[in-house]
């Protein structure tokens, strides 16, 4: 253990003594976004997709009070397995270090954590937002991911925002704080599921290729830049069109609702039920926009450390 009192693997702290290129991992996913037994599966592809593209993958959790980084495979399989792991935000880092609970780190803690250890690439699945109004009240439920990027010099590279914010209002909030939104071969802002949103969201800035958007973040950080996003759109031939999504989400909606659905609880939520609307698909698609983004994480984690 650092005397930070963080718990670094240490093939991780091999590559960071010679400037190996890193891949931070978020473990939300594993404990909260995807259900038994396709989240160890899933956090088992995306490690691979990493390590297949060149980099060192280092999944991010608080380990019974223990913030790690680097996780092993049984700790992987552990915290898919474990029912009531806690779900802790940068804000929660606290409370879960000091009580010594076991805590799946999301993207704002994650970025918090790679950045202490010098990790400068994240991959998830889509980062958090503004919710949707309420009965035509705007919704005070904005995600911490949104500040901490603004703060945090992390590029997370992801599928857009989750399908069931608003996006619009989303993209609003990085532009007032600062963060650039790349799109990786898109000039739009894909809805995590859903490849375009209708109407489309212009991103800030396109690039073509993993060294494109290495360059433009390491400009971004030289500027006094905090974090920024890398947007991918999710794979052709998984994504869900529109449409059907909206129709699953509004049911969805209206079941938090009448379930009294609130906080943290209403992401979690909303994803499982719409998995159920959709047959499945929506969880294919979740699983493959993942393993996408670590790989692209990857190449340009090696395109930064050259």
């Amino acid at each position: 253990m650092r005397s930070d009192g963080l718990q670094v693997a240490d093939e991780l702290m091999g590559a960071l003594a010679v400037r190996r290129p890193v891949v931070a991992l978020e473990s939300t996913l594993i404990a909260h976004g995807l259900p038994w037994p396709s989240n160890l599966q899933t956090a088992r592809e995306a490690e691979a997709a990493v390590r297949a593209a060149g980099a060192v993958p280092a999944t991010i959790a608080v380990w019974h009070g223990v913030p790690t980084v680097g996780l092993s495979d049984p700790q992987l399989e552990e915290l898919a397995r474990t029912p009531g792991v806690r779900k802790a935000s940068r804000r929660d880092l606290g409370g879960a270090i000091a009580l010594k609970q076991l805590a799946a780190t999301t993207v704002s803690a994650t970025m918090a954590l790679a950045h202490a250890t010098g990790v400068q690439v994240f991959a998830t699945g889509g980062i958090g937002g503004a919710h949707r109004s309420e009965r035509g009240t705007r919704s005070a439920d904005v995600s911490s991911d949104l500040t901490e990027l603004a703060r945090t010099p992390v590029l997370v590279v992801c599928a857009g925002a989750k399908s069931i914010l608003d996006l619009p209002r989303t993209l609003e909030i990085l532009e007032t704080l600062g963060v650039p939104v790349l799109g990786f071969r898109t000039d739009t802002f894909p809805a995590f599921y859903v490849r375009d949103h209708d109407p489309p969201l212009p991103v800030s800035c396109r690039v073509e290729s993993a060294e494109d958007a290495a360059a433009v973040f390491d400009a971004h950080v030289r500027m006094g830049g905090g974090g920024a996003v890398l947007a991918q759109p999710c794979p052709a031939e998984f994504a869900v069109p529109a449409g059907e999504f909206d129709r699953w989400l509004s049911e969805a909606e209206r079941e938090a609702h009448a379930a009294g659905v609130s906080g943290a609880k209403v992401t979690p939520f909303l994803l499982a039920r719409v998995a159920d609307q959709s047959g499945g698909r929506t969880l294919t698609a979740n699983r493959a926009l993942i393993v996408a983004n670590a790989r692209l994480a990857a190449e340009v984690s090696v395109k930064l450390t050259r």
